[in-house]
């Protein structure tokens, strides 16, 4: 492991896509700022990590409050430079429309898209000064289409996209590269696994050979693939999906 002199904040480090993103950047020198609504729930990452001799700092993080933001990545930044910060929260939910409360929809828009502004913003404010930065969002395929019942979920991950677009050009030219990651899948959990077999019985859960989901780990790769470009071949959008997705 090489220790470098930069910090990399995951935003939304749940136990899946940002633990793997977290573990990836530990294992590559970085120290992580990891943060998620339940600071508790971090502990098993935080072991992983130290274990593996990489440094980390868990927080609890309620990504929705501008002040809890603000501190967040300040004190990543001062630590040491604040050279990449990923924004990975979910907030996935499913409602037929006409189920779809002004509460549901207002909370899932504060989480998936208000609060990647937040971040992108107190991100920026802070690479400015050191002359680069990268910004990453975590997007889904409701980014570029609205489905059935994800009414809301579709709105604040195409508003995101937006919140992304809009900052890679701003930011683009002073050397801070924005990037916004489609996943077009979905990911290789135990619940996922649990609610094919649901659906689908045993033959779902055999069909997965196929190549239907997408290990964390497999994004975590993609988004340290986006850090190492170089700047005259910066990619805004990358979609990923395994091989046998149909899109």
């Amino acid at each position: 492991m090489t220790e470098r002199h930069a910090t990399a904040a995951v935003i939304g480090a749940g136990n899946f896509i940002g633990a793997a993103i977290a573990r990836k950047f530990a294992a590559e020198g970085f120290t992580v700022f990891a943060g998620r609504r339940n600071g508790d729930k971090l502990a098993p990452l935080v072991s992983d990590i130290e274990k593996a001799g990489g440094k980390v700092s868990a927080r609890s993080l309620d990504a929705r409050k501008e002040e809890d933001i603000t501190a967040f990545l300040k004190e990543a930044d001062q630590h040491a430079p604040l050279e990449v910060c990923i924004f990975n929260i979910g907030a996935n939910v499913n409602f037929p429309i006409l189920d779809t409360t002004e509460r549901v929809f207002r909370k899932v828009w504060e989480m998936a898209c208000y609060s990647g502004f937040l971040a992108g913003r107190e991100a920026a404010r802070l690479m400015l000064p050191h002359g680069k930065g990268n910004i990453f969002f975590t997007g889904a395929t409701a980014s570029l289409r609205g489905g059935v019942g994800y009414a809301a979920f579709a709105a604040a991950k195409a508003g995101l996209r937006a919140v992304a677009q809009a900052a890679a050009r701003e930011l683009g030219p002073k050397n801070i590269h924005v990037a916004h990651l489609v996943i077009d899948s979905g990911v290789d959990t135990a619940w996922v696994r649990e609610r094919i077999k649901e659906r689908e019985g045993e033959a779902g859960l055999a069909n997965l050979a196929a190549g239907r989901l997408m290990r964390p780990e497999a994004v975590a790769e993609s988004y340290w693939s986006l850090y190492n470009q170089p700047r005259d071949a910066w990619t805004f959008e990358l979609e990923i999906r395994p091989f046998g997705e149909k899109w």
